[in-house]
């Protein structure tokens, strides 16, 4: 329906049982970036990602929130990995704002260099955001972005993290569950998948470099995704932000299923969501509606071993809940009616 508003025809939504648009019906001043009319479309259409791909939505609504902040003054430094190729099929290119191309482990020091040279040439008002997936953050480039840390580096740093080099061919990354399947941790012998006890958690190392401000994030809750980047862009110094991007070809799952599997990953405190500053947890989202690990782990094939109903899976899936169960209560994620 719609009716004349300053000689204008508005078009009004109403909720029918489907969240479709659900964000139309709230106040304009709530609303995502991407209900807005004049939305900035940093990442726009003609990429390449796979259908439900979690990283190009993370992406689309980190870009569009960063350039929003930012009145476009923006320039963005690309790892290597899926979101360059994606979006940068030569001569082609997705992005509508101004995008480098760095090797696959140096996106931060490219990125600290260019706020660098703005800062000499007195452009502070540029701002400067560097990227990258799980493999370029978390491994190849894991040490240029801890000397970015340690010199606190005007950059803001975001993390799209799909727990492999999923670009290459599903190969575990530092980023990679226990007991997930990849091409190099196959379901196989007396510990299939990945082994427990090994990889890194990004988020924790970079509170241990003790810079202005930490968060994680998931394509879950675009609203909080958004908020995060709104606070983060007009901050100095080294910021870093951990996305949650599930990958429907490592993972798994379908492409329908991605919001799904990211929520049911919160709600179940596999990936929980904080916000960090000056040495001490400032924000949560707290969990209301707390199911089991299973619940997630069950949409994905590469924990499909899991469930072949011997002892030894139930003990290993014992063990993920509790990472899960951990993270509740590292962080204070039960909400006041679920704890007990």
């Amino acid at each position: 329906m719609s009716d004349l508003e300053n000689g204008a025809a508005r078009v009004r939504f109403y909720q029918t049982g489907t969240f479709t648009v659900g964000n139309r019906l709230i106040d304009p001043a709530l609303r995502t970036v991407q209900a807005a009319p004049d939305r900035p479309n940093a990442l726009t259409s003609g990429h390449r990602a796979c259908q439900g791909c979690g990283q190009a939505l993370g992406a689309r609504y980190v870009l569009d929130a960063a350039m929003r902040a930012t009145g476009g003054r923006l320039v963005t430094v690309n790892a290597t990995g899926c979101l360059e190729v994606f979006t940068t099929a030569s001569p082609e290119s997705a992005w509508q704002v101004p995008w480098m191309h760095s090797v696959f482990g140096n996106a931060a020091p490219v990125a600290a260099g260019v706020a660098a040279a703005l800062a000499v040439k007195g452009k502070q008002d540029i701002r400067v955001l560097a990227q990258g997936g799980d493999g370029g953050t978390a491994d190849i480039g894991f040490g240029p972005l801890s000397g970015m840390f340690e010199r606190n580096d005007d950059v803001l740093y975001v993390c799209y993290d799909n727990q492999g080099y999923m670009n290459t061919g599903v190969q575990r990354s530092s980023a990679t569950p226990p007991t997930a399947r990849t091409a190099t941790t196959p379901a196989l012998g007396a510990e299939p998948g990945n082994t427990f006890g090994q990889g890194k958690n990004l988020p924790a190392l970079a509170m241990a470099h003790g810079i202005p401000y930490v968060a994680t994030a998931s394509v879950a809750d675009l609203h909080d995704l958004e908020a995060k980047i709104l606070r983060a862009i007009p901050m100095r110094g080294a910021r870093y932000v951990h996305v949650d991007v599930p990958c429907p070809l490592g993972w798994g799952h379908a492409g329908d299923e991605t919001i799904q599997v990211a929520r049911l990953a919160v709600e179940s405190g596999l990936f929980p969501l904080f916000e960090w500053q000056a040495g001490a947890i400032t924000g949560r989202t707290q969990i209301r509606r707390r199911v089991p690990v299973d619940a997630c782990l069950r949409l994905q094939r590469r924990f499909a071993h899991l469930f072949d109903g011997s002892e030894a899976s139930r003990a290993r899936l014992a063990r993920l809940q509790g990472i899960a169960d951990a993270n509740i209560e590292r962080f204070g994620l039960a909400a006041e009616e679920t704890r007990s």
